[in-house]
């Protein structure tokens, strides 16, 4: 789709599992795209049908040409390198909006924006939920805190690679939301991992048990992910990023008394259990 004159230009740095496919669908909605990458491979955008975009050597010189910014990292200190040591930055022009769409500390999300707004940049943290499958479909859900104004004028732009959007509140809130969705995931992992065995112990058909569970009241996203999103393929690579998720999780509510470390450590049991689950949901 050729680019629209009246849409505002976005910026792009984080072209992953995730963030590729997100960029990728901002293009074929008509966004003017810039973009910048850190290993310099912009493979996502490259593959067939073909998008137009502008790639830019670095950070600095992407900002200044956008209107809003994506930031699709793995964690708050991707972020920090790219804002700071890429002096990204320093190099947009006041008015510009900024969105994070990584996972991070509810407080740092906060800090961002108050810092960001000494320089009359507006920040919105975004991250979403849904996986590569998820955003490949452009059927994430965008899970959104900060200003209500800004989100909204946002949300035609996050409508491109979602289904839904939720506001959760202020600077922060996103990112609540989603390390709450995160560590229930996992503790649902849990769950099926300690039921299967239980199953299995009794010598239950796995594979029809699953089958039945999937399409009865005990079924959950986590349940029916496996298979599906979640192979024997991938799981120890989204095991490990799940178990980076609850560390994040933990740092930011710790210290919120026995209950939640009881719910911490359930999850990281769910998150280390996944590439077992799933070779046994698969087998």
């Amino acid at each position: 789709m050729p680019e629209t004159p009246d849409k505002p230009s976005i910026g792009w740095i984080g072209l992953g599992d995730q963030g590729g496919p997100i960029a990728r669908a901002i293009a074929e909605a008509g966004y003017p795209l810039h973009v910048w990458s850190r290993s310099g491979r912009v493979g996502a955008l490259g593959e067939e049908p073909a998008v137009a975009y502008t790639a830019h050597p670095s950070p600095a010189e992407l900002g200044p040409v956008s209107d809003i910014v994506g930031l699709c990292l793995s964690e708050d200190k991707d972020n920090t390198a790219v804002l700071v040591d890429g002096r990204l930055l320093d190099a947009l022009r006041p008015g510009t909006v900024l969105i994070n769409l990584g996972t991070g500390l509810p407080a740092a999300a906060v800090e961002l924006a108050r810092t960001a707004a000494t320089r009359d940049v507006q920040v919105i943290d975004a991250p979403v939920s849904g996986g590569h499958a998820g955003a490949v479909a452009k059927q994430l859900t965008t899970i959104v805190g900060g200003d209500r104004a800004v989100v909204d004028s946002l949300r035609p732009l996050f409508e491109t690679y979602s289904t839904r959007v939720a506001y959760m509140g202020g600077a922060g809130a996103g990112q609540v939301g989603k390390l709450i969705n995160n560590a229930m995931l996992m503790a649902n992992q849990k769950n099926i991992s300690d039921l299967l065995g239980l199953a299995t112990a009794e010598h239950v058909d796995i594979a029809a048990l699953v089958d039945v569970l999937r399409s009865g009241t005990g079924s959950s996203r986590a349940l029916q992910s496996l298979g599906s999103a979640i192979t024997t393929g991938n799981a120890e690579h989204l095991s490990r990023l799940q178990v980076i998720d609850m560390e994040i999780f933990r740092q930011a509510f710790g210290g919120h008394g026995p209950d939640v470390e009881a719910v911490t450590e359930r999850a990281f049991a769910g998150a280390r259990d996944l590439p077992s689950l799933a070779a046994l949901v698969t087998r």
